[in-house]
């Protein structure tokens, strides 16, 4: 699965990733700093990877309906340093195993991921 950092998430996560055989990108690496919200998710499903941000816009399914594209992950943590976000992250990738984002609106906190399911997603 393929992943895109968004510019509010510390570069390093996507090294950090790299180091777990995961493929993080950034939207730093690929100039895309400074975009609209709506061409960064257009950006995300032309890649074909989950964007991963801080920005709850991305939280609004009727703006940025999940099911359009690989899928998105929100992180919530209490403070937003590298620390909390890093251990957020990647308590949210262990869960892949268990629970589908493709597609999908993840919603993480500490302690708890919820998952929006579309509508038209729900009969699986």
């Amino acid at each position: 699965m393929k992943f895109k950092l968004d510019e509010n998430l510390d570069f390093r996560l996507a090294a950090i990733m790299q180091d777990k055989d995961l493929d993080g990108d950034t939207v730093l690496s690929e100039s895309l700093s400074g975009v609209s919200d709506r061409d960064l998710f257009e950006a995300c499903k032309k890649t074909d990877r989950v964007l991963s941000t801080l920005d709850l816009d991305f939280a609004n399914p009727f703006l940025f309906p999940p099911q359009s594209a690989r899928g998105i992950m929100v992180l919530r943590p209490r403070r937003a340093n590298l620390s909390q976000v890093k251990s957020l992250l990647f308590d949210a990738l262990t869960k892949l195993n268990e629970e589908r984002i493709d597609g999908r609106l993840w919603i993480v906190e500490p302690g708890r991921v919820r998952v929006y399911v579309p509508e038209n997603d729900l009969e699986e």
